[in-house]
C-alpha cells in the first residue's frame, strides 16, 4: 500500500504513515481529558453508575452496528465516536486510565500471529 506519505511497498500501515497527516487537531490524549472533564462536570465518574454506563456503551455499539449494516458513513463516524466517549467514561468509573488500557491491549496484540478469515483476525493458537 503506497500512501501519499509512504514509501513502503506493503499492505501494512506504518506509524510514519499515520503521523504524516497530523494536523492541528486535538490529540487523542487531549480528547480523553476533555471527555473526562465533561463527565466529571456531570457527576458521571462514580462507581455507582457503572451498570448504567455499560448499557450506554452497548447502546452506542449497537447504533454503530446498525449504521454499518445500512452503509451510513456519517452515522458510523458518530457511533464510533460515541462509543469511544462511553468507554472512556466507563474506564474512569472503574479507576482505569483509558490510555493505559489501550496501551496494554496494543502491547498484547502487536506481535500476535494469525490470519484473517472472513474479515476477522484469528489468533494462531485458535487456528
Amino acid at each position: 500500500m503506497n500512501t501519499p506519505c509512504s514509501n513502503h511497498d506493503s499492505d501494512y500501515i506504518f506509524m510514519d504513515d499515520i503521523n504524516c497527516n497530523k494536523t492541528d487537531q486535538e490529540s487523542f490524549d487531549d480528547l480523553i481529558q476533555a471527555v473526562k472533564l465533561w463527565a466529571e462536570s456531570r457527576n458521571l465518574i462514580q462507581r455507582s453508575n457503572i451498570n448504567a454506563q455499560m448499557l450506554k456503551v452497548m447502546e452506542e455499539i449497537g447504533e454503530t452496528a446498525a449504521a454499518i449494516a445500512r452503509g451510513q458513513r456519517n452515522e458510523m463516524i458518530d457511533g464510533i465516536g460515541d462509543s469511544f466517549v462511553t468507554l472512556i467514561i466507563l474506564a474512569y468509573q472503574n479507576g482505569i486510565d483509558p490510555t493505559d488500557a489501550l496501551s496494554r491491549a496494543w502491547n498484547e496484540i502487536r506481535d500476535r500471529k494469525g490470519k484473517t478469515e472472513n474479515g476477522v483476525f484469528v489468533k494462531m493458537v485458535d487456528l
